[in-house]
């Protein structure tokens, strides 16, 4: 009989809830676009507008300021160049960009391509060896020209590492000087407290299957006093700044999904903590030089990043998945190769710790018997990842 797998990759998508299941099956046979006039019609636009108002209760923020995207990293490319367009449009002056230094690729890349294609000026705040972005460089940045900052992104919690970032004060730094803030909350909702209204945050982007919900859907909340330059171009849906024919099935997952994440979120957060303190103090007594990646106290309750010294990720990875174990590097791979991560090379690590870090991520389905399995797993697992670099 073979072993069931140890599911530990919830940051990368988690399983969707039976809520969300059930709300997106219940549409699934059923006819109506949502912007057509007719009977049909009118039912899935109700759906559309009634999951729109869970959302935005769920996130403390008005149902006119959630607009429907394809997940988290159209939610990031609209609110990245769409701030970008609309403030440099006003002011030709706003070329810079600011961001931290470890945000997920939904964001640098199209920063990059801004910088690239739009003469954007981009710059990458540091952050310290926690990986929180450093607020007095931020400082140091913004005040050296107020004038010129289109807008500023930063991750409200770090998708490898799960630090958590000092958002409060990096809107308070901007708003002085009327910068407006973007804030990736993927790895978030549902994780740790996220109030829309009381963060100050001017757009926040969130997705579907991170939370429970299904793959393919998101939002990105943005204050309706924001100016937001269009990416899609069509029928003018969702505020005429997201337009294409709204998926109501995925669209009424979502919802649910968001829902029931935000409301058992304590609960949740409360059981993971004590499971992932299990598994860094399994792992430290199988591999005592085990490195524990990213702040030990304002991290995400679910997240795990550990450096093995002497391993190749990347064969870690393989030797655990061999014994069902299923875990991530949290690193880019470029043409097949092990690229070092980002973020713990921005943290301060040499290429070689970048590229010796596994993620485990726990979630809604994660159990002690999981962890057991990886504590178990792990010394074997780590001497034939050193035998073979050797």
């Amino acid at each position: 009989m073979e072993a069931p797998t140890v599911y530990l990759d919830h940051a990368a998508t988690t399983p969707m809830t039976d809520v969300a299941v059930e709300a997106m099956t219940a549409r699934l046979r059923e006819v109506g676009n949502a912007s057509s006039l007719h009977a049909s019609g009118r039912r899935a636009r109700r759906i559309v507008e009634e999951s729109r108002e869970t959302v935005a209760q769920a996130l403390n923020c008005r149902p006119g300021e959630v607009v429907f995207t394809s997940g988290g990293t159209e939610a990031d490319n609209l609110a990245v160049k769409g701030l970008f367009w609309s403030r440099r449009d006003a002011d030709p002056v706003r070329t810079r960009v600011l961001a931290s230094a470890v945000e997920h690729h939904a964001v640098l890349d199209p920063l990059e391509w801004l910088d690239e294609h739009e003469a954007a000026a981009v710059v990458l705040v540091p952050v310290d060896g926690m990986g929180r972005l450093r607020v007095d460089a931020l400082a140091e940045t913004i005040e050296r020209d107020p004038r010129t900052v289109a807008m500023l992104t930063v991750m409200w919690a770090n998708n490898e590492v799960g630090t958590l970032q000092p958002i409060d004060e990096v809107v308070a730094l901007a708003h002085q000087h009327g910068i407006p803030v973007h804030t990736d909350a993927v790895q978030a909702i549902g994780s740790v407290p996220v109030d829309f209204a009381a963060s100050g945050v001017d757009a926040l982007s969130v997705s579907g299957h991170k939370v429970g919900g299904p793959q393919g859907v998101g939002a990105l909340v943005v204050r309706r006093e924001v100016d937001l330059t269009a990416l899609l171009h069509g029928g003018g849906q969702e505020r005429d700044v997201r337009s294409g024919t709204l998926d109501v099935p995925a669209i009424a997952g979502f919802a649910a999904a968001v829902e029931i994440a935000v409301k058992q979120q304590a609960d949740l957060a409360a059981r993971l903590v004590v499971l992932r303190d299990r598994l860094i103090a399994g792992v430290r007594h199988a591999v005592p030089d085990v490195v524990l990646n990213g702040d030990p106290v304002e991290r995400l309750p679910g997240n795990v990043h550990l450096g093995f010294p002497g391993c190749e990720g990347d064969s870690l990875l393989m030797l655990l998945d061999a014994r069902g174990i299923e875990c991530s590097t949290g690193s880019a791979c470029s043409a097949g190769v092990p690229q070092p991560s980002h973020v713990l090379l921005a943290m301060g690590r040499d290429a070689a710790d970048a590229r010796s870090s596994l993620r485990f991520s726990l979630g809604h389905t994660s159990t002690e018997a999981d962890v057991d399995a990886v504590v178990a797993a792990i010394a074997p697992c780590v001497e034939r990842a050193r035998a073979a670099r050797a």
